[in-house]
């Protein structure tokens, strides 16, 4: 059990230089976030295009995804000045406060993904990321049939919020996904057709080199996307 929170913040960039900007912090951000105090793991993140699980990156939204000590570490960083240098370039950010529930597997030889020890009950939200490392010699073979598995997340009732993230376009490959409970979650997991037999594809053809799966409580939700807090009727 652990006191540790994981943050995953969404920037939304408008027009050339802003989108420049924010391409070149993909980079540049690392020696800012050498000197944040808290910062247990840390990644940078790329967006599928259409905020889709698309092997094409949307060059407006980037992620920023942090596995702080504790909550007052995360605080402190939303109020930092690196914080506000991006929200001086974008158009929306976005930031969602978890607890992790489960991790499985390996990110960058790690898992730095600790049960909390506070979990809250009355919270019915579920995060979900899955993240995966393709081999390169399977990449023609994952990209022909998994995207299609993720058809169904559009227009899924039980679904709040999902993108495609990575850091590295086509072979590091992530999806982030809210849901309003369990159930809808579990429904899409193992109802819907195509992601099942992604599943069985998966095993079948072994894809990946590392890849995890984790699972979140949200349980608070700051800024805006899309110009709304789209958590804000569950929190």
């Amino acid at each position: 059990m652990s006191e540790r929170i994981t943050t995953i913040t969404f920037f939304k960039y408008e027009g050339f230089r802003n989108k420049w900007w924010g391409l070149g912090m993909m980079g540049k951000a690392h020696s800012f976030l050498a000197e944040i105090e808290g910062i247990h793991f840390y990644k940078l993140l790329g967006s599928g295009k259409n905020e889709g699980f698309n092997p094409y990156p949307d060059w407006s939204t980037y992620s920023l995804l942090v596995v702080w000590n504790d909550e007052a570490d995360a605080e402190r960083f939303l109020a930092s000045e690196l914080m506000n240098l991006y929200q001086e370039k974008t158009a929306e950010t976005w930031t969602i406060f978890m607890k992790n529930i489960v991790a499985k597997g390996m990110w960058s030889g790690q898992n730095p993904f600790e049960q909390s020890s506070t979990l809250n009950s009355d919270i019915s939200l579920i995060a979900v990321i899955t993240r995966a490392t393709i081999k390169t010699q399977k990449l023609l073979s994952f990209w022909r049939y998994v995207p299609t598995s993720h058809l169904q997340l559009r227009g899924n009732e039980g679904l709040i919020y999902s993108n495609g993230i990575g850091e590295v376009p086509i072979v590091q490959m992530a999806t982030f996904s809210i849901w309003k409970d369990k159930a809808s979650l579990m429904n899409f997991a193992y109802k819907s057709r195509e992601h099942h037999v992604a599943i069985q594809k998966t095993r079948q053809l072994d894809w990946y080199k590392e890849e995890m799966f984790t699972r979140f409580q949200p349980y608070k939700s700051v800024g805006t996307w899309r110009g709304v807090n789209p958590l804000a009727a569950y929190l």
